[in-house]
């Protein structure tokens, strides 16, 4: 398993409301987390760290219950858009969902979309809808790339990007991050899926 993120604010922000947490669950998981804080600057980064402390203090539980800790924990602040994606080594599996629009994709193949998140309308702290989670398998070598609104999915329309995960982040974040907002891509592959 291997992961690289990039990311930038918005230009003449000190601190940028996109966030990621990566970490370790029971069982030998991984949980990838995505958290785009409403708006920019400080109280959209504020959001943003409150998100990803709950996430990061419950990360044993399921992704649903997850993002109904993090709604809770969210309501005195502007809210979040939070994308949630559970790696199981047991099963070769990614257990995943959105609120909001951190968009998330698995590529495959010379990066041809193999799935794609199950996104909910609504805010975290604010509006959260009736939640379940989907399930996607994974083979050898598949992407995981979550991605905030201040990157143009216009990525996915190239044929390849070699490299590494963090070369993958970091060339997706130079060429197609927006001027108008914070962003983030985080990318991991699953070097080691069905071994």
């Amino acid at each position: 398993m291997r992961w690289g993120v990039a990311e930038r604010a918005l230009s003449g922000q000190d601190v940028s409301g996109d966030g990621h947490l990566v970490c370790t669950r029971p069982g030998g998981g991984i949980l990838f987390a995505v958290v785009d804080g409403l708006g920019h600057g400080g109280e959209a980064a504020a959001a943003t760290t409150v998100a990803l402390a709950t996430l990061n203090t419950h990360v044993s539980e399921p992704i649903v219950r997850l993002l109904n800790y993090s709604h809770d924990a969210l309501k005195r602040t502007r809210g979040a858009a939070i994308s949630l994606a559970s790696f199981d080594a047991r099963h070769h599996s990614l257990t995943w969902l959105g609120v909001g629009n951190v968009e998330g994709v698995v590529l495959r193949d010379t990066f041809r979309v193999q799935q794609s998140i199950m996104l909910f309308p609504g805010v975290v702290g604010y509006q959260l809808p009736k939640l379940w989670a989907a399930e996607t398998l994974l083979e050898p070598q598949d992407l995981l790339i979550l991605f905030t609104d201040g990157i143009s999915r216009d990525f996915l329309s190239e044929p390849n990007i070699g490299g590494s995960p963090e070369f993958i982040a970091n060339k997706i974040c130079n060429k197609y991050s927006k001027p108008t907002d914070d962003a983030l891509v985080l990318v991991a592959r699953f070097a080691n899926a069905g071994t």
